[in-house]
């Protein structure tokens, strides 16, 4: 059985409908372009890595292989800053 990779924004961060996430702990706050608020909202979600990528390839009529270095990029930058953390479930 495989495991299902979700990626949850971790409890203390506040994230605006506009693309705005600040982190109290540490005093940063960030502001999104329209995709990057896009996968926060589908990660508030409780969807997968897999399943985010589906609905922007769907969104943005790009190669999937462009989108999941894109996404995979932005997770690895919101994992650097402490914005979110891996949820693995079966």
């Amino acid at each position: 059985m495989t495991k299902t990779k979700i990626m949850k924004i971790n409890k203390n961060i506040a994230v605006s409908d506009s693309g705005f996430l600040f982190n109290p702990g540490t005093g940063e706050s960030f502001s999104l372009n329209p995709i990057g608020a896009e996968i926060i909202g589908l990660l508030k979600e409780d969807k997968s890595i897999e399943e985010v990528s589906k609905k922007l390839g769907k969104i943005y009529e790009t190669d999937e292989v462009t989108i999941e270095r894109d996404l995979y990029d932005f997770i690895s930058m919101l994992k650097q800053h402490n914005l979110i953390e891996d949820d693995e479930q079966n």
